[in-house]
């Protein structure tokens, strides 16, 4: 464990590269086949690899993995807890607007609970929470030059109820 006991000033002058991108997301569940029906055939992963029947590995498009899930210190544990640290949510980015519609039919049409729709000026997403009640969420990103901003030019993101309707529309247009 490492403990701060004096603050100590860091140089700003390192930039994380533009092109660093978050590789995957390594989730602990209480139950793998339960997890793998959330992940696999609802949102629609391909299972790239099992590890025994204590971890799968599940991929969009040929990668390795962008989840992982496992039971190695969880096995039959109790649901996450929404108080206390912890990750608050898992995003899933989607590269067009059509394909979070898509999802979102998928979603409706299993009758899985969708928890929440929000439009953020930047993206449009919804929410959910898988079997172990980890949040998830599904979004896709508008392009950057219409992004809203304030007049110093920084991103002015918001909250607002999501148009699922107009979303759902793409899907007749595509």
């Amino acid at each position: 464990m490492i403990i701060v006991t004096k603050k100590k000033k860091i140089s700003n002058k390192y930039k994380v590269p533009a092109q660093t991108r978050i590789g995957h997301v390594h989730l602990k569940v209480s139950d793998l086949d339960k997890a793998l029906v959330f992940y696999r055939d609802i949102l629609g992963f391909k299972v790239t690899m099992m590890y025994g029947d204590q971890a799968a590995f599940l991929s969009a498009g040929g990668y390795h993995h962008h989840i992982g899930l496992n039971t190695w210190e969880s096995e039959g544990a109790s649901p996450a807890k929404r108080e206390g640290v912890g990750l608050y949510h898992a995003a899933i980015v989607y590269p067009e607007r059509s394909d979070l519609a898509a999802i979102i039919q998928r979603i409706r049409a299993s009758g899985y609970p969708i928890n929440g729709a929000s439009d953020h000026g930047v993206s449009e997403a919804i929410y959910l929470r898988d079997p172990d009640n980890n949040r998830i969420e599904l979004y896709w990103d508008r392009p950057i030059d219409v992004w809203p901003k304030k007049e110093d030019g920084k991103i002015d993101m918001y909250t607002k109820p999501l148009d699922i309707q107009s979303l759902l529309k793409t899907l007749k247009q595509a």
